[in-house]
């Protein structure tokens, strides 16, 4: 009698659960065995590891007597030496062969990588039902849950049943190869650059350049737009100079010069000799434009909210609250007087438990810019710091407006 406590999970929710024979943990779960039995594939050995030096084990799935949150159980009264054995010739192991995998379509187009699979429970057996690819899963597995449920809302499901896998190799060995459907790439929705954007910024730098290099023309060059000036560094020393051109040269000439702007000068000149001469001429012409007071590019559409604020209050009226705002990325927090008291990352207020305050949750060491200050004091800020909006107060520290990195003329600071 098989006892599952759940008849859906994914299986990166289960590698790594402790496994027990009867009441004795005797390692982890590493992997599932799969056989193609039909449509879906079943589950027919698990992979466990031990300790301490000791080969892994190989234990049956009618073995099997329970599947909880946190342990798997066998009921196995044989010695554990009984099990030491690698799977047979050609087995696919799910988190070896197809976990992190890219997909292919029919026409061998990359189309996305497997992040996820999907296991379901029915009739005494345990099934492949789908491959996920969606950014959550992948979210969810680095632990930022919040983010990925975040996520979540704002897209449409992105998995593929198993149906349409073809068969892997017959000879697996040591698969090296890549997923491949026989679904057409079109069929796949795209996320929305602002989206790919926090995902982007939530990733190590390989993780978010493999998703990055991934995407088309158009999509990396809004996305390359949405992200912070740190990110926006990186990518572009990461890829082909090339390239980083073409995804510049897509954007308006004002976009592109704040791109150009959060780089050196050697880098941003090799780029502009790279790009379509008319628009190199356009955005030279504004980079050139440095002195002109920073109020001129700022706004005063942006979210400010006293410490006395809690985070539930401010997630529950967000939608109502941002939709004339400028900018929406960060809370500022202010007194009666409207002094700037502090400011809040959404992404900090994704994470913060729904009866925190602001004033609990701000960072008071806040960087500002200066009603005095000019716009290229403002790009060498952005270039210094990162930020993706800067604040602008008085000598009193009263705040006056906002800057968004996005939406200034960008002026190219010496960095050499």
């Amino acid at each position: 009698m098989i006892t599952l406590l759940e008849h859906k999970f994914f299986l990166s929710e289960i590698i790594g659960r402790k496994v027990y024979l009867k009441t004795d943990q005797i390692g982890r779960l590493d992997d599932l065995v799969i056989v193609e039995t039909g449509k879906l594939p079943e589950v027919s050995y698990f992979v466990v590891t031990r300790s301490f030096g000791y080969p892994s084990l190989l234990l049956p799935w009618d073995k099997l007597t329970l599947i909880s949150n946190t342990e798997i159980v066998f009921d196995v009264n044989a010695p554990p030496h009984d099990y030491e054995r690698a799977p047979p010739e050609g087995s696919i192991l799910l988190r070896a062969h197809i976990l992190d995998k890219k997909i292919l379509d029919m026409d061998d187009h990359e189309v996305e990588i497997v992040y996820d699979i999907s296991l379901h429970f029915q009739a005494g057996k345990l099934y492949v039902s789908e491959v996920d690819f969606s950014r959550r899963r992948l979210l969810r597995r680095m632990g930022l849950k919040k983010l990925a449920n975040w996520i979540s809302e704002r897209q449409q499901e992105t998995n593929v049943s198993w149906l349409y896998v073809q068969p892997l190799p017959e000879h697996i060995g040591a698969f090296k190869g890549h997923v491949k459907l026989n679904v057409l790439k079109e069929s796949i929705s795209d996320i929305h650059p602002v989206d790919l954007a926090d995902i982007l910024e939530e990733l190590e730098g390989d993780q978010r350049l493999a998703v990055f290099k991934e995407l088309e023309t158009e999509h990396a060059s809004d996305t390359l737009e949405e992200v912070e000036p740190r990110v926006q560094r990186e990518l572009i020393h990461a890829i082909e100079k090339q390239r980083a051109a073409q995804l510049i040269d897509a954007m308006s000439p004002g976009q592109a010069a704040d791109i150009l702007a959060a780089l050196p000068t050697s880098e941003a000149d090799e780029l502009l000799l790279l790009m379509d001469k008319d628009n190199a001429t356009k955005v030279q012409k504004i980079i050139d434009q440095h002195d002109e007071n920073i109020l001129l590019f700022s706004t005063q559409q942006f979210i400010k909210m006293p410490e006395s604020t809690s985070v539930e209050e401010v997630m529950t009226n967000f939608r109502v609250v941002a939709r004339d705002m400028d900018v929406i990325m960060y809370v500022y927090v202010a007194d009666e007087q409207g002094v700037l008291k502090g400011v809040v990352d959404f992404r900090e207020l994704l994470a913060a438990e729904t009866g925190q305050l602001l004033g609990e949750i701000m960072t008071d060491k806040i960087i500002t810019l200066n009603q005095d200050d000019t716009l290229r004091n403002a790009v060498a800020m952005f270039v210094r710091y990162g930020f993706r909006a800067i604040p602008v107060t008085d000598e009193n520290n009263v705040l006056l407006a906002v800057v968004s990195f996005r939406d200034i003329r960008g002026i190219k600071p010496r960095l050499d």
